[in-house]
């Protein structure tokens, strides 16, 4: 068993508590993580908030996180002590018939005991003062050491610097995904990306790599603009400037609407509107945002029987374990960008500061 750190959820709605626990060995297809960096992402947040209809107390948050293998439990055979890798929320076991279909990433091989915060065998791999705690999102990265299944951890290069390519574990995996994958976004095209954070930004360098011509960002806070400008975006707007609804705005400036739209702040209202202002015979969008349990969306019928199409994405589509290290590939000879999302570094002990620098969009 190891003691370290870890940031603790006790309850949702309070700040994280910075606590000594107790990390048990790897069981039989688990692997424990000394984890080096991890980043905060809206999604941690939510849980936090009490809002996730599966979030579960006590527990440890975080899901974006990068580290070394420090042990490895029985029949672990893809990674061993010393490999440099990646905790993967979407795990990818190769056997399950989502693995199997190309048209998808979302293995189903441990999903319900992932939602309920426990391991494969229904137990948990952390204690804090006597009383267990929940694991989060099958990663569990507010920790410095965690347990995860053998099926949710990509090997990626040991050069790669740890404090950037953890970024790979969600939000840039997740946006540029959503770009080349999800959108099949085309050269030429129009995109218009709804939210600048750091999704926003993914969506932003994945639309700019798949060669589209011009790519309208859509943000209240003006703030974000040059960061947006800096990934690729041709222009910004914000909802505020105008009486007229965004979609009839966007509709107005292209010519009868984009190619390509994405929500990434999971709004439903924006979900709509990135809908709408998508063309007439051939627009796609693309909700990559998580709402809040129980909301719904809604559109006239009319826009989907006129050839707009409305997709999601989870993870932007990758087949994590595969596609991970490649990612981390084509960061190490600058295909993507990941340094550029990062604005603060700072110390575990701070990690509230993080999130607040997060909300405050900063």
């Amino acid at each position: 068993v190891i003691k370290c750190k870890a940031a603790v959820a006790w309850e949702a709605g309070k700040p994280l508590s910075i606590e000594e626990v107790e990390v048990a060995p790897p069981k039989a297809h688990e692997v424990r993580i000394k984890i080096i960096a991890t980043a905060v992402c809206h999604t941690d947040a939510y849980t936090l908030s009490g809002a996730d209809p599966e979030g579960c107390f006590p527990v440890i948050l975080g899901h974006e996180g990068a580290g070394i293998v420090e042990s490895v439990g029985e029949g672990v055979t893809k990674v061993q002590k010393g490999d440099t890798v990646i905790p993967l929320y979407i795990p990818q076991c190769g056997e399950c018939k989502f693995c199997k279909n190309p048209k998808t990433n979302l293995c189903q091989k441990i999903r319900i005991t992932q939602g309920k915060g426990i391991m494969p065998d229904g137990t948990s791999r952390f204690t804090c003062k006597g009383k267990q705690i929940y694991h989060f999102m099958g990663t569990s990265t507010f920790s410095e050491y965690t347990v995860v299944a053998d099926i949710s951890v990509a090997k990626i290069d040991a050069a790669a610097p740890l404090d950037k390519v953890c970024l790979l574990g969600c939000g840039v995996s997740t946006g540029y995904g959503a770009a080349v994958n999800t959108a099949k976004v085309e050269p030429g095209s129009t995109c218009a990306v709804f939210g600048l954070g750091g999704v926003g930004l993914a969506v932003i360098m994945g639309c700019k790599i798949a060669g589209a011509s011009r790519i309208i960002g859509i943000d209240m806070n003006k703030d974000k603009y040059a960061k947006a400008k800096e990934f690729g975006a041709t222009e910004c707007i914000s909802p505020q400037d105008s009486k007229k609804p965004i979609q009839e705005v966007l509709v107005e400036m292209t010519d009868g609407g984009v190619d390509y739209s994405f929500e990434c702040i999971g709004n439903v209202g924006v979900m709509r509107a990135a809908l709408e202002a998508c063309h007439k015979g051939w627009g796609v969008s693309v909700i990559i945002g998580v709402a809040a349990a129980g909301q719904e969306i809604s559109t006239r019928p009319f826009q989907l029987v006129t050839g707009r199409t409305w997709k999601g994405t989870a993870f932007g589509g990758w087949k994590s374990v595969e596609s991970v290290p490649k990612l981390v590939t084509e960061y190490m000879s600058k295909k993507i960008k990941i340094d550029e999302f990062v604005t603060h570094t700072l110390p575990f002990d701070k990690i509230n500061e993080a999130f607040e620098l997060m909300h405050s969009g900063k």
